[in-house]
């Protein structure tokens, strides 16, 4: 019987995670989501997308010392507040003390239309001067479908979304982007085919 050779070891390097504060995921996830990325979580209506993120943002500011923004493209302010009110959290403190800032984003599909070029341009302006001003650590965009109602092309979208996610990257914040599911993707817009 001829013998197998043996498999060369590989050096296993820890990635670094940043802790969500919310009792067990940190221990499902190995100590929390990897530092300085982007964390996609998706799932239908209502299943508490929204509030996973904010109990993130939350958590940062106030157990781990890292500020955090919250772009927010469907709910208010004062509705987020309230909701995130629900959980023991003060939110309207935390933006007060330059812990959390919180920019409602209002975008009208009605005026969302292809008119040559779409881009995230202005978006990436408002995400930059909010984590400066806050020096932010964390950041948090909610929903990401808004930002896309109206567009029909498919390369377009996904060459934003890439964009975005790079530019979460390169300025080393590690972030949740939430979506909603799609039926074969993992976002109603298509990012992230599902196999079957």
């Amino acid at each position: 019987m001829p013998r197998s050779k043996p498999k060369p070891k590989v050096a296993l390097t820890p990635l670094a995670k940043s802790p969500t504060g919310i009792q067990g995921l940190d221990e499902l996830t190995g100590g929390g989501l990897p530092t300085g990325r982007v964390s996609l979580v998706c799932g239908k209506a209502g299943s508490g997308k929204s509030l996973l993120a904010m109990e993130f943002l939350v958590h940062g500011a106030i157990m781990y010392g890292e500020p955090g923004v919250c772009m927010n493209f469907e709910e208010t302010e004062e509705k987020l507040t309230a909701n995130v009110a629900s959980l023991g959290f003060d939110l309207k403190d935390l933006v007060k003390r330059k812990r959390m800032l919180i920019d409602y984003v209002f975008i009208e599909r009605s005026q969302i239309t292809e008119t040559g070029e779409y881009n995230l341009d202005g978006l990436f302006v408002r995400l930059a001067h909010a984590v400066k001003t806050i020096k932010a650590k964390r950041v948090v965009l909610d929903s990401v479908q808004a930002l896309f109602a109206g567009i029909g092309d498919s390369a377009i979208l996904r060459s934003e979304l890439q964009r975005l996610f790079r530019w979460l990257d390169d300025n080393n914040l590690t972030a949740i982007v939430t979506g909603e599911a799609g039926i074969d993707t993992l976002t109603r817009h298509g990012l992230g085919r599902i196999h079957r």
